[in-house]
């Protein structure tokens, strides 16, 4: 025994050192608390920690929950001698002490602790291998209905005892859309939204469900599964919309009058009324049985009203049935979550007839003229009523119960029994005889009478034309400059027609002689006096004389069979008189474009301009600042005469005078615009003054400094493109730089050796342009040392500025000067007669100053 004990542990050694166990530190140490991690499931005899003893220790001991599992050899080999199984414990606590060669435990005993990790060695497995139950037609999608439950042995919290639940089969699949869901972590089995839809008792009373569950959360190949069966029983749904409710308005029953009911598929339900139109007064309401009531009495023509001014506000399509109210229904669970979809009550409110016809207005006017034939029509009388349109207490009835005057017969005028439209009875009428008849008319429903007043005036027709005073206004003399807006002449037409109306009223027409549309012709509404008016200005040299004719015409047709003649037309000569006018540029603003490099002599642009009398014209520029151009006098042509510059101005804006060659020399100014196109004629240059760029020094690593670049040259949307090089090839040793983007670069030190001065930088900057330019800019560059992050430089002589020793000669000096002018004073002083000690011993103090 003692030998096959001598050859186990000789083996675990071997077995111990082939493994790697015995590196000092990782697979063995002291005997001190610790915790290992092992995977159930693993062959035996693995070998956990090699534990050192200490003198005067031997031997170690193992105590706690070993299971017959955990072994611990002499030399402190701690090994297991079979599989450990999670499910079955998943932590051993442990105990190792270390004993001397009596026994007696020297050091210990520590806590060893065992943490057994899960592998997948269960399959899930459902608690019930059928489920059973039911779910109600139309139920809410995605409410869970059934749950199904499965269970593993596994760690839950490792993806081995993560369970995935799926259905596998739904029969009857109908169109094969699924009717019904699972969630995949909770087992929780509802509607999809097509079963909410589509489940039907009546044509599917029994559903049955295949669900498999797998473990490793379903991800894996290698998973463990498991599968149930479920029956489904679908029954109806008695949540339903009841059917529409009528109630006749303006009750006198006793209120509140139960109107109709709904009912949720199961009890304990909570139910509430929803006002789909947002009615200013809602006059139902609903208790927790589900009966709905009518709270209060209605009134169908207030609710009529409410919903066209809703429809008016909302801008909506016209209210289908206004009379009508529409509201839901709605259930909800404890936790006030719907349980379904709300339920739409329609409440129909029947009409009684509770209104009177009414009139229009007060009173209602039409016209009719004094020739209107018999039967045509002279206006129709609309009455209203409040009661449901189209029904026997909305239909109203017309009758003249009165006419006043009854000049020159009673009768004159008849109304349609239904429509309400007035018409001449008996003869046409005569102004003559009345120009106003007053009408006295019935309307009525079956219940209600109201009288309305209709106001008939008789108006004069259109018989008589405008007849001119006279045909022929003679000549008029104006000169072409006369003012726009002056009255020239003014003419009259009469007619013999009712004063102002529309067959009296006249509107004067130049009909010819003036196409231009030079003159217009006002008219006086109270004497239909005519002036005419100048609208446009007035041109010898176009239309020296013109023969204008004016027709007088009524704004309203003439009657049948009478027609203007020769006594509504006029006439009169207009002679316009010469005016020496200024030249008259064919532009208010003349533009051309060139390139700002054009060679000196070059055409820019020309101009034009023309005299009204036919001179000759001679053109001269004004405001050339910048004496750029000149213009040919006879031509108009406009040369350059030295450089353009883009950058100094464009546009360049100068003014050019058109003068008459002889006559009275007048002129006229128009501008001239000239665009400069942009050429690449200037070289880069610096953003700004970079004066005060440093580092402090010694410098502790190389550093940067960043520097914007610019020209003033026109570029592209997308801005300039500038490269930085170094200005000189010296350089290259302690700097170098580098691009940012297209005006920003980088200057950076290469090393950190650089003295205490300045440097001056030379930074070549390329534009890229067409030709290419460059500029060499100087970036200053000091290197001091740093108090606060500021640069601090002794101060140094500078020009203008005295030196120390300066300074102490220019302070004596006039220290001395001082000295000697109160000197002189004080020996004045002294020598005046009355002076007081006082006097004497400031003399006395300023004594040694003299010597």
């Amino acid at each position: 025994m003692i030998l096959q004990a001598h050859l186990h542990s000789l083996c675990l050694l071997m077995l111990y050192l082939a493994t790697g166990y015995g590196q000092e530190g990782k697979f063995s140490g002291p005997l001190k608390p610790m915790t290992f991690s092992i995977y159930e499931g693993q062959e035996p005899s693995q070998i956990i920690f090699q534990f050192k003893a200490n003198p005067p220790a031997v031997t170690f001991e193992l105590t706690g929950e070993t299971d017959n599992i955990f072994v611990i050899e002499r030399e402190g080999l701690l090994y297991y001698n079979r599989a450990l199984d999670r499910e079955t414990r998943s932590t051993h606590n442990l105990q190792v002490a270390a004993l001397d060669a009596n026994g007696i435990i020297v050091e210990g005993p520590v806590p060893i602790t065992i943490k057994v990790k899960d592998i997948n060695d269960n399959r899930p497995t459902f608690l019930q291998s059928k489920y059973e139950g039911s779910v109600r037609q139309n139920s809410r999608p995605g409410k869970p209905f059934l749950y199904v439950n499965a269970t593993d042995l596994d760690d839950p919290a490792t993806p081995n005892g993560q369970l995935y639940y799926q259905i596998v089969i739904q029969l009857p699949m109908i169109n094969n859309v699924m009717y019904f869901q699972i969630n995949n972590k909770t087992g929780a089995i509802s509607l999809t939204r097509e079963g909410s839809q589509e489940l039907n008792p009546a044509k599917n009373p029994s559903y049955n469900l295949v669900i498999s569950v797998k473990d490793m959360g379903g991800q894996s190949e290698n998973s463990f599964s498991d599968t149930t069966s479920v029956d489904i029983i679908v029954t109806e749904n008695i949540w339903k919309a009841p059917k529409p409710v009528e109630m006749v308005e303006n009750s006198t029953d006793p209120h509140p009058i139960k109107i109709t009911q709904v009912r949720w598929n199961d009890p304990g339900a909570q139910y509430s009324l929803v006002d789909k139109e947002k009615l200013p007064r809602f006059p139902f309401s609903i208790d927790q049985e589900g009966d709905i009531y009518v709270t209060q009495p209605l009134d169908r023509e207030e609710k009529d009203a409410v919903s066209k001014r809703e429809e008016f506000h909302r801008r909506q399509d016209k209210v289908l049935c206004p009379s009508t109210y529409v509201f839901y229904a709605v259930a909800k669970d404890e936790y006030g979550k719907p349980l379904s979809y709300p339920l739409e009550i329609h409440v129909k409110v029947k009409d009684i007839n509770d209104n009177p016809p009414t009139c229009p207005s007060p009173v209602t006017v039409f016209e009719v003229q004094e020739n209107e034939r018999l039967g045509n029509s002279i206006g129709t009388l609309t009455a209203h009523d409040r009661d449901e349109e189209n029904t026997a207490n909305s239909f109203l009835n017309y009758r003249i119960v009165e006419q006043t005057p009854k000049l020159p017969m009673d009768g004159l005028f008849l109304i349609q029994t239904y429509a309400g439209m007035l018409q001449l009875a008996k003869q046409s009428l005569k102004k003559q005889d009345t120009p106003q008849y007053n009408l006295t008319i019935e309307v009525s429903d079956k219940d209600f009478k109201t009288l309305c007043f209709v106001q008939i005036n008789v108006i004069d027709i259109n018989d008589q034309i405008p007849i001119f005073e006279k045909s022929d206004y003679g000549n008029l003399t104006l000169a072409e400059d006369t003012n726009i807006g002056s009255t020239i002449l003014t003419i009259q037409a009469t007619d013999a027609d009712e004063p102002f109306t529309g067959s009296s009223k006249i509107l004067y027409h130049i009909i010819k002689g003036d196409s231009e549309g030079r003159l217009g012709v006002d008219t006086d509404p109270h004497t239909n006096t005519g002036y005419v008016i100048i609208k446009k200005p007035l041109d010898f040299e176009t239309a020296a004389v013109s023969n204008i004719v004016f027709k007088a015409e009524n704004p309203e047709p003439l009657v049948f069979g009478v027609k203007y003649n020769a006594s509504s037309f006029a006439k009169f000569t207009l002679i316009v008189t010469d005016v020496n006018e200024a030249p008259q540029f064919s532009q208010h603003v003349f533009q051309a474009k060139v390139s700002e490099d054009v060679a000196i002599g070059t055409k820019v642009g020309n101009v034009t301009a023309k005299d009204p009398e036919g001179l000759d014209i001679s053109y001269s520029l004004r405001g050339d600042t910048r004496g750029w151009l000149k213009i040919d006098h006879v031509t108009g042509e406009i040369f350059s005469v030295a450089p353009l510059d883009r950058e100094a101005g464009s546009p360049y804006r100068v003014q050019v005078v058109a003068t008459e060659v002889g006559g009275s020399s007048l002129s006229s100014v128009s501008e001239f615009h000239l665009i400069l196109m942009d050429v690449n004629d200037n070289p880069p240059r610096l953003a700004k003054d970079y004066t005060g760029l440093f580092f402090c020094h010694p410098l502790s690593a190389p550093g940067s400094l960043i520097f914007e670049a610019t020209d003033d040259d026109q570029h592209l949307f997308r801005g300039p493109h500038f490269t930085f090089s170094l200005g000189s090839g010296s350089l290259q040793n302690d700097w170098e730089v580098s691009k940012i983007n297209g005006t920003h670069a980088r200057l950076s030190t290469r090393h950190t050796e650089f003295e205490e001065r300045e440097y001056v930088v030379l930074i070549r900057i390329n534009d890229g342009g067409r030709p290419p330019l460059e500029g060499i800019v100087s970036l200053p560059v000091t290197f001091c040392s740093c108090v606060e992050g500021s640069c601090f430089r002794p101060a140094g002589h500078q020009t203008g500025i005295p030196t120390v020793g300066m300074a102490v000669g220019i302070l004596l000096t006039t220290l001395l000067v001082i000295g000697i002018i109160l000197a002189v004073v004080f020996i004045r002083i002294k020598k005046d007669k009355g002076k007081d000690n006082v006097e004497s011993a400031q003399a006395s103090e300023v004594k040694p100053l003299r010597s």
